[in-house]
Protein backbone atom coordinates (compact mmCIF):
# COMPACT_ATOMS: atom_id res chain seq x y z
CA UNK A 1 0.00 0.00 0.00
CA UNK A 2 1.33 3.40 -0.98
CA UNK A 3 1.24 5.66 2.03
CA UNK A 4 2.62 8.86 3.50
CA UNK A 5 2.46 9.51 7.22
CA UNK A 6 3.22 12.88 8.76
CA UNK A 7 4.30 13.38 12.34
CA UNK A 8 5.99 15.96 14.53
CA UNK A 9 3.24 18.50 14.85
CA UNK A 10 2.21 20.02 18.14
CA UNK A 11 1.87 23.20 20.13
CA UNK A 12 4.68 25.71 19.88
CA UNK A 13 5.03 29.29 21.03
CA UNK A 14 5.43 32.10 18.51
CA UNK A 15 9.02 32.27 17.43
CA UNK A 16 9.53 28.59 18.14
CA UNK A 17 10.52 25.72 15.88
CA UNK A 18 9.19 22.35 14.84
CA UNK A 19 10.41 19.60 12.60
CA UNK A 20 7.76 17.66 10.74
CA UNK A 21 8.41 14.22 9.31
CA UNK A 22 6.85 12.57 6.31
CA UNK A 23 7.54 8.86 6.07
CA UNK A 24 6.71 6.86 2.98
CA UNK A 25 5.80 3.22 2.72
CA UNK A 26 5.20 1.10 -0.34
CA UNK A 27 7.40 3.23 -2.58
CA UNK A 28 10.74 5.04 -2.60
CA UNK A 29 10.26 8.64 -1.63
CA UNK A 30 13.46 9.78 -3.29
CA UNK A 31 12.04 9.03 -6.72
CA UNK A 32 9.55 11.86 -6.53
CA UNK A 33 9.09 15.55 -6.01
CA UNK A 34 7.58 16.24 -2.64
CA UNK A 35 5.41 19.08 -1.48
CA UNK A 36 4.33 20.42 1.87
CA UNK A 37 0.93 22.05 2.18
CA UNK A 38 -1.06 23.49 5.03
CA UNK A 39 -4.65 24.28 5.77
CA UNK A 40 -5.55 26.86 8.35
CA UNK A 41 -8.93 26.77 10.08
CA UNK A 42 -11.60 28.07 7.75
CA UNK A 43 -9.19 28.54 4.86
CA UNK A 44 -8.26 26.67 1.73
CA UNK A 45 -5.22 24.47 1.58
CA UNK A 46 -2.10 26.27 0.37
CA UNK A 47 1.26 25.13 -0.85
CA UNK A 48 4.14 26.00 1.43
CA UNK A 49 7.27 24.44 0.03
CA UNK A 50 8.26 21.73 -2.42
CA UNK A 51 11.47 19.93 -3.29
CA UNK A 52 12.51 18.77 -6.74
CA UNK A 53 14.12 15.36 -6.60
CA UNK A 54 16.28 15.73 -9.74
CA UNK A 55 18.36 18.68 -8.59
CA UNK A 56 17.37 19.19 -4.96
CA UNK A 57 16.04 22.67 -5.51
CA UNK A 58 13.29 24.05 -3.33
CA UNK A 59 10.36 26.21 -4.28
CA UNK A 60 8.52 28.00 -1.49
CA UNK A 61 6.13 30.80 -0.78
CA UNK A 62 7.75 34.09 0.13
CA UNK A 63 6.55 34.11 3.72
CA UNK A 64 8.58 31.02 4.65
CA UNK A 65 11.78 31.74 2.75
CA UNK A 66 14.74 31.63 5.08
CA UNK A 67 12.69 29.96 7.83
CA UNK A 68 11.47 26.64 6.42
CA UNK A 69 13.79 24.02 4.96
CA UNK A 70 13.25 20.53 3.61
CA UNK A 71 15.66 17.63 3.84
CA UNK A 72 15.52 14.02 2.73
CA UNK A 73 16.75 10.97 4.58
CA UNK A 74 16.82 8.27 1.95
CA UNK A 75 17.83 5.55 4.38
CA UNK A 76 14.66 6.20 6.37
CA UNK A 77 12.51 6.92 3.32
CA UNK A 78 11.52 10.11 5.08
CA UNK A 79 11.41 13.81 4.31
CA UNK A 80 11.58 16.48 6.96
CA UNK A 81 10.23 20.02 7.08
CA UNK A 82 12.10 22.21 9.53
CA UNK A 83 10.13 25.29 10.50
CA UNK A 84 11.76 28.12 12.41
CA UNK A 85 10.39 31.38 13.79
CA UNK A 86 6.84 30.14 13.57
CA UNK A 87 4.01 32.66 13.63
CA UNK A 88 0.45 32.23 14.92
CA UNK A 89 -1.02 32.59 11.43
CA UNK A 90 0.91 29.47 10.45
CA UNK A 91 -1.34 27.35 12.60
CA UNK A 92 -3.01 24.59 10.64
CA UNK A 93 -2.84 21.03 9.46
CA UNK A 94 0.31 20.31 7.51
CA UNK A 95 0.32 17.72 4.76
CA UNK A 96 3.03 16.15 2.67
CA UNK A 97 2.38 14.85 -0.80
CA UNK A 98 4.26 13.39 -3.74
CA UNK A 99 4.00 14.03 -7.44
CA UNK A 100 4.30 11.09 -9.82
CA UNK A 101 5.47 13.31 -12.66
CA UNK A 102 9.25 13.17 -12.75
CA UNK A 103 11.86 15.23 -14.50
CA UNK A 104 10.25 18.59 -13.87
CA UNK A 105 10.67 21.26 -11.26
CA UNK A 106 8.19 21.00 -8.42
CA UNK A 107 5.32 23.45 -8.16
CA UNK A 108 2.97 24.33 -5.33
CA UNK A 109 -0.23 23.39 -7.15
CA UNK A 110 -1.96 20.80 -5.03
CA UNK A 111 -3.82 19.24 -7.95
CA UNK A 112 -0.48 18.05 -9.35
CA UNK A 113 0.15 15.79 -6.36
CA UNK A 114 -0.93 12.19 -6.34
CA UNK A 115 -0.42 10.70 -2.89
CA UNK A 116 -1.20 12.59 0.29
CA UNK A 117 -0.69 12.00 3.96
CA UNK A 118 -3.45 12.64 6.49
CA UNK A 119 -1.69 15.61 7.99
CA UNK A 120 -0.32 16.69 11.33
CA UNK A 121 -1.63 19.58 13.41
CA UNK A 122 0.64 22.54 14.09
CA UNK A 123 -0.57 25.13 16.58
CA UNK A 124 1.43 28.30 17.13
CA UNK A 125 0.13 30.00 20.23
CA UNK A 126 1.01 31.32 23.66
Amino acid sequence: QLQLVESGGGLVQPGGSLRLSCEASGFTLNNYNIGWFRQAPGKEREGVLCNTVNDGTTNSINSVKGRFTVTRNNAKNTVYLRMNSLEPEETGVYFCAINYLGGVACQLRDYEYDIWGRGTQVTVST
